[in-house]
């Protein structure tokens, strides 16, 4: 039997194989051959990961998705000004998406051919972004600058409509930086101070 080491090295280059896979030929174009000879492994090492492909794709999109909170959160310095924060945030977050054109594109058109793994995905990727801008707005700098926090129900709101729009400028072709101007002044309007005078 494979140690726990050699397994996850295994699984490592399986999900490096299928994005390799996505980059090439798109989800739909590819099959288990095209990722097993990305990863150089076999077919049998590939079911003794992942049932299918589908399955493997979960996997990879749910590591993406994370991978880019991190980046937004790493990003976030929460004693810059309240709008400074705002604009960090949003081109970080689209610059993320933007660094890998064929898995946004990819997610957008084939996530939704997942079904339930697809629907429970995507809300778990809103809920996870929405409670860190819940965060963002409980800062020290937003509250000095007289932001009120904003509610969950809110936040999600204002993520599922920036995951539609971007997702729209996929479909379309566009960059997902195309709508970063739009993002930043929603955000704005929604959050900012004037937004909940005293």
């Amino acid at each position: 039997m494979p140690t726990q080491g050699v397994r996850a090295d295994t699984r490592r280059r399986l999900l490096d194989g299928l994005a390799q896979a996505i980059r090439d030929k798109g989800l739909r174009g590819t099959q288990i051959t095209d990722i097993v000879r990305n990863a150089r492994v076999s077919n049998r090492t590939f079911y003794e990961c992942f049932p299918d492909k589908e399955s493997c794709f979960t996997e990879l999109i749910e590591e993406w998705m994370l991978a880019i909170l991190e980046i937004v959160q790493a990003a976030l310095d929460p004693e810059a000004p309240w709008d400074e924060q705002v604009d960090t945030t949003v081109e970080t977050y689209l610059a993320a998406l933007a660094e890998n054109p064929a898995m946004t594109v990819t997610v957008t058109r084939e996530l939704p051919a997942l079904g339930a793994r697809g629907a429970v995905l995507q809300e778990n990727d809103i809920d996870r972004m929405a409670t860190f801008l819940m965060e963002m707005t409980r800062g020290p700098a937003m509250r000095r600058a007289g932001v009120e926090p904003i509610t969950l129900d809110t936040a999600v709101m204002l993520i599922g409509g920036i995951a539609e729009i971007v997702d729209r400028a996929a479909r379309e072709g566009q960059p997902s930086e195309s709508v970063g101007q739009t993002v930043k002044t929603v955000v704005k309007r929604v959050i900012g101070p004037s937004a909940h005078p005293r």
